[in-house]
């Protein structure tokens, strides 16, 4: 086939091809680059094939899959780019539809594995919540169908569904453990009032074994209303005892001074104790008031030393 040339430069009459000068003018024509050898039918130049259809789809259902089972810590197999680079570059990337089943078969096992694990520690934390009788019968039924869904080749369904289970799961365990840390928290502040004489408003053994038999019975709303009441009883009786106490026990450093006894480290910790109720921790403040009159030898334990009477009046010297 003839090569095509450009009009001649000079006159711009038409070439047949292949003179070296124009036949009208007579100019040199200048035979520039050669022609570059033409495509092959069905593929465009400068482009290869790509994926369409199906392979598209199983593609983008692999990606989906990752990012959902991203939470179960598991990495889920993904076509090997050398693979989708030879897809793309084949004439049918369809053909191709083998490979990615095949790597559909490894996800899912992986998947599945996961999910079992995931279902033991599951039922674990599921008894925990039922000891406290939180019901966790529907749960138990939808994890049974994540499994199934799972095994049956519904991946993304399962991770769906196990996405929803653990999250309520996870917040029925939040309920209990605040429930839980604060009557703990409760019960420790009634312990220390009643270590450094400051009347709780319950006796911190009998309302303990209360509180826990509430927690037990799964009562959690009914709970937390009794602990936020009985914090208010505290707060409102430390309040009006608390600063007493403080100044009391400051007098007290302030005569051992006097005395020629170094109390440098047990002032800064009453001040600090009392710094932390004034900023709203009472807990902080009174472990801390209680670890320094423990120290110190100072509370119900050694009166005399302290120099404060049973009722918690300063004694006269």
């Amino acid at each position: 086939m003839a090569i095509e040339r450009a009009p001649c430069p000079q006159c711009g009459s038409t070439l047949d091809g292949g003179e070296d000068s124009c036949p009208v003018c007579g100019a040199v024509i200048d035979p520039g680059p050669q022609a570059i050898a033409p495509v092959a039918d069905g593929e465009p130049a400068g482009e290869s094939g790509a994926p369409t259809g199906e392979f598209a789809r199983r593609q983008a259902r692999l990606q989906q899959w990752q990012e959902q089972a991203e939470p179960l810590g598991v990495r889920v197999a993904q076509l090997p780019s050398w693979a989708e680079g030879a897809a793309r570059r084949s004439t049918d990337p369809d053909g191709w539809l083998e490979v990615v089943r095949g790597v559909e078969r490894l996800a899912q096992r992986a998947v599945v594995t996961a999910l079992e694990q995931w279902e033991r520690q599951t039922k674990s934390r599921l008894s925990r919540l039922e000891a406290y009788s939180v019901d966790g019968r529907l749960e138990r039924e939808q994890m049974d169908d994540v499994l199934h869904a799972a095994r049956t080749g519904e991946i993304s369904q399962a991770l769906t569904t196990y996405q929803q289970v653990d999250r309520v799961v996870t917040l029925k365990e939040k309920h209990l453990d605040q429930a839980r840390d604060e009557l703990e928290r409760l019960v420790s502040l009634f312990r220390d009032m009643q270590a450094l004489r400051l009347e709780p408003p319950v006796d911190p053994a009998e309302i303990a074994d209360d509180l826990e038999r509430e927690l037990r019975s799964g009562r959690l709303a009914p709970l937390k209303q009794q602990l936020r009441a009985l914090r208010l009883q505290a707060m409102g009786r430390l309040k009006a005892s608390l600063p007493e106490y403080v100044s009391r026990y400051g007098e007290y450093l302030v005569r051992e001074r006097s005395e020629g006894v170094a109390v440098e480290v047990e002032s800064a910790e009453l001040a600090r104790g009392a710094k932390a109720f004034v900023e709203g921790h009472p807990e902080e403040a009174l472990r801390r008031l209680r670890i320094l009159a423990q120290i110190h030898s100072v509370g119900p334990s050694a009166e005399s030393s302290a120099g404060l009477d049973p009722r918690g009046a300063s004694r006269t010297a």
